[in-house]
Parts: structure tokens; C-alpha cells; sequence
């Protein structure tokens, strides 16, 4: 693609994230969008209503969100730092395995907004993530009206980024690949949660990463907000593959585990020809455990006829 941009997701829980906003995001596809322009992204909004589907209105203006450690407390944790992130990183593994048995309804809308902040083209789809009979997921895809995108283009890296790096599991497989720095202690709205800076050990060639800050509540230690981009950006001849910072809130849906629910992103990407400014958006919502239903049906065809 020419141009990069991406969005995320939000939405409250029990023990809510009530500053979080919508998520447009799917959980199957991931992508940076490429723009003309490269440049950092302006911080996402804390929350937005914008309903998903055929119907979704227009992507509400972001409102500029602080994303300084002003808020947080340098105090210690109640527990050694090796053993919050080894823990959190076993919680993860363990909701990426949960997260696969669910159903959910997964909506990505990315524009780019013109000198005056209106949308000026963009992209849309709603897809269903579903399972065959058989229990094998797949995605259905239930409105995608033609794209009005003409200053950026979606690549397959944003369509990766949209499927592994903004709904970002940090399981103890992945846990290697990344330097993880204990920043403090922070209240995400009702919930009190640990900060970590995440940044990747090294970029191995056709691997995509997240670098950023992650946000683990101190009670389930699992996360529940991520803020930072999918690295690296991508430069090759004169293609330029831009990717936006992005915002991803997750809630409490079944249990202990929390889904991501909400991803916001409103960034200027800086290419040599320009600067473009996305909005991106994804939201997951509708979220259902999977269950294979089993019918047994007598067998009458292999009866042998009774004797006289």
C-alpha cells in the first residue's frame, strides 16, 4: 500500500474502563494503512459512541488523550516485577486460547480527514467471526461498501496488524521478542493496573511487532489497555508503508478474562509526498462462546432384516 493507517478499540467491563471508547477493530485481520505521508499519530480518544454495521455513522472527532506518566505512582508493586510479567504473560497465553472458542461481530472504518478535519475518502467493512459446523473459524464478511480511499491504500502488513498487533496478547511465548520496562502504577478509570513499556529486542525480517506501553490490571493481571504502533515502518524503493499509533481497551467479558473490545487511532502519517491524517476505528462486539452441537441420528441403512 502507499499509505499506512490503523485504529483501535474500546469498551467498559465489570470492573469497567469507563474512560475507554469503541472498537472497530477485527481480531482476524491486521493492517497498516500507506500513505503518502509519514508522521507520528495524535493521541486517540478516551471513549466514543459509534454504532458498528451498515449503519455506523461517521467517525467521531478525537479528543486529545494524555499519555504522560503525570498519573502515575513510581511506589513499588506488592510483588517482584519478574513475577507480574511471567504471571500476566501465563494469563495471556491462557485468554488467547479462550479468546479462539468465541464468536463476535468485528467492524474497521478508517478515513482520511482533509485540512478542515471532514472525511475526505474511506474505508469500511463489517465482518462476522464465525465457525463452520466442523468448528473451523472463519470470517464472513456482511457489509463492505466500495472504498472512497484515494490518498492511502491498505497493504497486507495492515491487515496482519489489524488480526496480531492491536488486539496485543503478550503471551510467554511472545514474552522473548520484547524488552518489557516497569514504568509504575496507574488507575485506568476503576481499575487499578500495572504500566509497562514494551519494546521489541530486535526486527526480525517479515515479522511485525508492537511498541508502546501496556496497562495489566493488578488483580487479574491480565491487560486491559495498550497504547503505542506496530513496528517496524515498512520503506522499500519508493514504497513507504506508514503506521499510526493506536489506543485498544478490552473488558471483562466471561470471567477473569478480559476482550479487546475497542481500538481508536487519529494520527498524521508523514510520507516524502505529504503528510495524511487517519482515523481509524475497530470495534468487537457480540461476543459468544462457540458450541458444537452433536445430533446422533439411528442407524437404519446397515440393519439386518430380523430373522422369521
Amino acid at each position: 500500500m502507499g499509505m499506512v493507517l490503523c485504529e483501535r478499540w474500546l469498551r467498559p467491563a465489570a470492573r469497567t474502563l469507563r474512560a475507554a471508547l469503541i472498537i472497530f477493530a477485527c481480531a482476524v485481520l491486521g493492517y497498516p494503512l500507506v500513505a503518502q505521508e509519514q508522521g507520528p499519530l495524535p493521541p486517540a480518544p478516551r471513549r466514543e459512541n459509534a454504532p458498528a454495521g451498515p449503519q455506523a455513522a461517521p467517525l467521531p472527532k478525537a479528543a486529545a488523550s494524555n499519555h504522560s506518566s503525570s498519573g502515575i505512582s513510581n511506589a513499588p508493586p506488592s510483588i517482584p516485577v519478574e513475577q507480574i510479567i511471567q504471571r500476566f504473560s501465563e494469563r495471556e497465553a491462557e485468554f488467547k486460547v479462550e479468546r479462539d472458542n468465541f464468536t463476535y461481530v468485528q467492524t474497521f472504518i478508517v478515513q482520511t480527514i482533509d485540512g478542515a478535519g471532514r472525511p475526505d475518502g474511506e474505508y469500511r467493512m463489517t465482518s462476522d467471526i464465525i465457525f463452520t459446523p466442523s468448528g473451523e473459524r472463519y470470517e464472513k464478511i456482511i457489509y463492505a461498501p466500495t472504498p472512497t480511499l484515494e490518498r492511502v491504500t491498505l497493504s497486507e502488513q495492515d491487515l496482519a496488524d489489524l488480526r496480531n498487533i492491536q488486539p496485543f496478547v503478550l503471551t510467554t511465548e511472545e514474552l522473548p521478542k520484547y524488552d518489557i520496562v516497569y514504568v509504575g502504577r496507574e488507575r485506568v478509570d476503576e481499575i487499578s493496573a500495572y504500566v509497562f513499556d514494551v519494546k521489541p529486542k530486535k526486527i526480525e525480517k517479515n515479522q511485525r511487532y508492537f511498541e508502546g506501553r501496556i496497562w495489566v490490571d493488578d488483580q487479574d493481571l491480565e491487560i486491559v489497555k495498550t497504547y503505542g504502533k506496530a513496528v517496524p515502518d515498512i520503506h522499500k524503493g519508493g514504497s513507504e508503508n506508514l503506521f499510526p499509533r493506536f489506543e485498544t481497551y478490552r473488558e471483562n467479558i466471561e470471567g477473569n478474562f478480559w476482550f479487546p473490545t475497542y481500538t481508536h487511532a487519529d494520527d498524521e502519517l508523514r510520507f516524502n509526498s505529504g503528510t495524511v491524517r487517519i482515523r481509524m476505528i475497530v470495534r468487537y462486539s457480540d461476543y459468544k462462546r462457540f458450541r458444537v452441537t452433536v445430533r446422533l441420528v439411528p442407524d437404519t441403512q446397515n440393519k439386518q432384516p430380523p430373522h422369521p
